[in-house]
């Protein structure tokens, strides 16, 4: 029996990016699946209708017909209570889904009994990196946050020589090098300014060095269990923000990027540490949507503190829709086909990415 895959528009505010490009459709359909895709699915990502159609997808109006009776469907964002609802009973989701966020949306994930793979909760291992959306997607938002900062800065970020003298370049301090910050550190120096990040995990100095960045130690350490930094004790904190809050005094922009999983963001930039930087410095918060690394950080909004513009952007990724949802619909396809043999859908629980990714957890056979 052929399997059916249906990938509906995405109705999240300002979400462009797709679960599936012409690309992966076409890989999906040679994998023997049939795929429905609602008409202007890609429009914001400029994948046309007419690409679809060339790679074999069914063209059907409404998200409700792209769906209808799909064994699979993709998404970017979870969709809303009432469109789980009328999914397929037994169906499969696959997306950056986030069940515990919402209870609503949990409870109908149950209710309509589907099976739910939340690409958020994939091990961190190697054969999973091919699947990994957290970094895929982080790294278009590290590059988009230090183009932020750049033009909300008042200065340039290289060095130039000039007839009317020398311009210093911009000194840009990353905070947190995970994927999003390792790939602000780049960019940052593509451009030409003087790069410092910091990070509680003293392992990442190697990575920083390597992209051209200075690994700003403030001597307090927070090295956790894979790969994550683990919370600092009061005392900890307390030194480490008196150290950092010092440093901040000569730093042009900031790019925040720390994050603990299933945790609001750490407060690592408090309003006093804001007040003590210079007239004109930029502080780009990419950890906005947990609640933010800037004590004065509002998420969705860019404000002014006394002469330092504090930007609090959401959903970062989408804003370079086309190669982020190049790169996710490629973890979508690569998860995807796990789940497919010899053009049927098959389970295998002894998997760990399928056994450790579904939501809610199987009970151990």
């Amino acid at each position: 029996m052929t399997v059916t895959i249906g990938i509906a528009r995405e109705t999240a505010p300002g979400e462009r990016r797709v679960a599936v490009t012409p690309e992966t459709c076409k890989k999906l359909v040679t994998a023997g699946a049939k795929v429905r895709v609602e008409r202007g699915l890609g429009d914001g990502a400029h994948f046309p209708d007419a690409a679809y159609a060339e790679a074999g997808a069914q063209l059907v109006d409404g998200s409700d017909d792209a769906r209808a009776e799909a064994d699979i469907a993709l998404c970017v964002q979870p969709p809303g209570p009432d469109a789980i609802a009328r999914l397929k009973r037994g169906a499969v989701l696959v997306g950056s889904l986030q069940p515990e966020a919402d209870p609503a949306r949990a409870e109908a994930l149950r209710a309509n009994d589907i099976v739910a793979f939340p690409l958020e909760r994939l091990p961190r291992t190697t054969r999973a990196q091919a699947m990994d959306v957290l970094s895929s997607q982080a790294g278009m938002a590290g590059y988009k946050a230090v183009l932020i900062g750049a033009q909300l800065a008042p200065r340039f970020f290289p060095m130039l020589t000039t007839a009317a003298g020398t311009i210093r370049p911009s000194k840009v301090l990353v905070v947190g090098a995970g994927v999003a910050g390792l790939q602000a550190v780049a960019t940052a120096r593509r451009l030409g300014a003087q790069v410092e990040c910091f990070d509680v995990r003293p392992e990442t100095r190697e990575q920083i060095e390597s992209l051209g960045g200075k690994f700003l130690d403030l001597g307090v350490s927070a090295a956790g269990e894979g790969g994550y930094a683990r919370q600092l004790t009061d005392e900890e904190r307390a030194e480490q923000q008196r150290r950092l809050g010092e440093h901040l005094k000569g730093i042009d922009v900031i790019v925040c990027t720390a994050a603990v999983p299933g945790r609001p963001a750490p407060k690592i930039i408090s309003a006093a540490m804001v007040a003590g930087m210079k007239p004109g410095s930029v502080i780009v918060d990419l950890a906005a949507e947990t609640g933010g690394n800037c004590e004065l950080t509002r998420p969705g909004e860019t404000v002014d503190s006394n002469g330092v513009t504090i930007a609090g952007p959401l959903n970062l990724a989408s804003s370079g829709a086309l190669h982020a949802s190049e790169m996710y619909a490629r973890n979508v396809f690569n998860f995807v086909s796990l789940l497919l043999k010899d053009g049927a859908l098959v389970f295998d629980w002894e998997d760990e990415l399928l056994a450790k990714t579904v939501w809610p957890e199987r009970p151990a056979s």
